[in-house]
């Protein structure tokens, strides 16, 4: 570990126009950021946490990043992991830098004088196909001016992130592919570990954040053996936990990660990992499409052990305070996740009792139809991120550790006027300050108005997520207090149109989620999309 340098005592060189850069040394080289007038705060982008995985180191676990002569410039974010392109009118698209399989960069902001300060190492979000640190919602200034460290870090993507393949496990000392995104979310930690004492931050109090995805991975962090002790908290926003494929062997279902990457290297006429390595990843995807491939941590036994509900159920995850929670309009903005709904009321009664059997009237005491379309959403929405949600606070909360809850629930006329109220990730502009006049949003978001109300929920929300990563415990000044979840008071924070702390968030919706996927779990079958309105039929028995 480096001995650790104050942003302010820190060495610094002169910019074009005289003005004084910080520099800070890390293990392999110096770095000089870039001061913000306003704040103070100091943003270095662009540093290497592990070597480029290009050419031979393509599907191989992530190398420590190569030493540099000389100070190397901080004032840019490093290349976007390699995905497909964006689409222009996408609700999520907008100011990420280029593509690039060079890619495995982090970005710190610090505020000045910073010493010891806690640190939040951010997760993007994107299905693990998309996304990057560099989005413009993710700039750290806004919560690094409440005393936090904010690190945000890249990690591959897609196939050259999750791709699991009998050749490329032959040539790997463990037998092991796939999961080489969640190494390189490791290999982060790890840099942070060894590296932001310099920056100020203490690397004895991380705290791992991240959304959808992002959240997804910090549930499988605080499932892996190998994460262990490299942070002290976790926020999980809209993080899902569905049943993945086993590496080797068939499991739940489906089949393995390898039979499914071999599946895809079949269909674009490739066999060994050299052709693999050789290969234009544009004919890899193309592969991937045609075989339905998706990107998805894999249980081989070394980065994750077993099923992450598994994990949790038998108080093997990280013992550490948790924040956890999910949005009321989720699926509003991803109806890909959604099946038909029936047209009316009469239909998805007939439906439901159709296909649910013995099971339909206890459906329909959660989901009763009146208008199917939403309650269709809402069982979508309640298995996938409701029930990870409440499952991870009653987990952590039966381990011994503090657990807080949300469910957010505000909108704007925006959003409303597309009927995207609460969306996936509308909670994000709140957490990162992008709510006044100059927040950075894409061009296609619905964008709050600049009102009181709106810069005081962000105010609110910053000084909650803040403190949680000082302390393990949200609070904010001139705000609600948040309740604990506890076993017996399932206290949350209701974030609607004003701040409200609240018990048993959806008693009836949570009980038929987690009575699913017991059962799932019991007969040895998987949950993934196959929840809520998508449930049945599904004989619940090994296969």
């Amino acid at each position: 570990m480096l001995a650790g340098l104050c942003l302010v005592a820190a060495p610094a060189v002169a910019a074009p126009g005289n003005d004084v850069r910080p520099v800070v040394r890390t293990e392999a080289g110096s770095v000089a950021g870039v001061v913000e007038a306003d704040s103070g705060v100091a943003a270095f982008k662009g540093i290497p946490y592990a070597a480029p995985p290009v050419g031979e180191l393509r599907w191989r676990a992530p190398e420590p990043a190569p030493a540099w002569q000389g100070v190397r410039d901080g004032a840019r974010f490093g290349h976007a992991c390699l995905q497909p392109p964006q689409s222009p009118i996408g609700l999520y698209s907008g100011g990420m830098a280029t593509p690039s399989e060079d890619c495995l960069t982090l970005n710190i902001w610090a505020p000045k004088n910073a010493r010891g300060l806690p640190v939040m190492v951010w997760i993007h979000g994107g299905a693990l196909v998309g996304g990057s640190s560099s989005e413009p919602m993710y700039d750290g200034t806004k919560l690094a001016q409440r005393e936090i460290l904010v690190v945000s870090i890249n990690y591959r993507l897609g196939l050259l992130g999750f791709l699991a393949h009998p050749a490329l496990s032959a040539e790997s000392p463990r037998h092991l592919s796939g999961n080489y995104g969640l190494l390189d979310q490791i290999a982060a930690l790890h840099w942070v570990h060894d590296n932001i004492q310099a920056f100020g931050g203490d690397p004895d109090r991380v705290t791992i954040a991240g959304e959808s995805a992002g959240g997804l991975s910090a549930i499988a962090l605080l499932a892996s053996p190998l994460a262990r002790g490299l942070f002290e908290g976790a926020i999980i926003e809209s993080g899902y936990m569905p049943s993945y494929r086993a590496l080797h062997e068939a499991v739940r279902g489906q089949p393995s990660g390898e039979a499914a990457g071999s599946a895809l290297a079949e269909a674009a006429e490739i066999s060994t990992a050299e052709e693999l390595r050789a290969a234009d990843p544009k004919a890899l995807f193309k592969a991937g499409l045609a075989t339905g491939w998706q990107p998805e941590p894999l249980i081989d036994g070394f980065v994750l052990d077993r099923q992450l509900a598994e994990t949790f159920a038998r108080g093997e995850q990280a013992k550490v305070p948790v924040l956890a929670g999910f949005n009321e309009g989720e699926i509003r903005s991803l109806p890909f996740l959604m099946p038909d709904a029936p047209a009316t009321r009469q239909e998805y009664l007939g439906d439901v009792r159709r296909r649910f059997g013995e099971r339909a009237s206890a459906f329909l005491a959660v989901y009763p139809g009146n208008d199917p379309k939403a309650d269709v959403m809402a069982s979508i929405r309640d298995g996938l991120y409701g029930w990870a949600a409440q499952y991870l606070a009653r987990q952590q909360t039966a381990a011994g550790e503090p657990a807080y809850l949300y469910y957010f629930r505000h909108s704007t006329p925006a959003q409303r006027e597309r009927n995207l109220a609460a969306f996936h990730a509308s909670e994000l502009p709140y957490v990162f300050g992008q709510v006044g006049a100059a927040a950075r949003l894409g061009p296609n978001w619905p964008r709050p108005p600049l009102t009181d109300q709106e810069a005081q929920l962000s105010d609110a929300m910053m000084g909650y997520w803040a403190s949680f990563v000082r302390d393990g415990e949200p609070r904010a000044a001139d705000a609600p207090r948040w309740p604990r979840f506890t076993l017996r008071q399932h206290g949350y924070l209701d974030i609607g149109e004003k701040l409200s702390p609240a018990s048993d968030l959806k008693p009836a919706a949570f009980a038929w989620a987690d009575g699913l996927v017991a059962r799932r779990r019991e007969a040895g079958r998987g949950w993934r999309l196959n929840i809520g309105f998508s449930a049945y039929p599904s004989p619940e028995r090994p296969r």
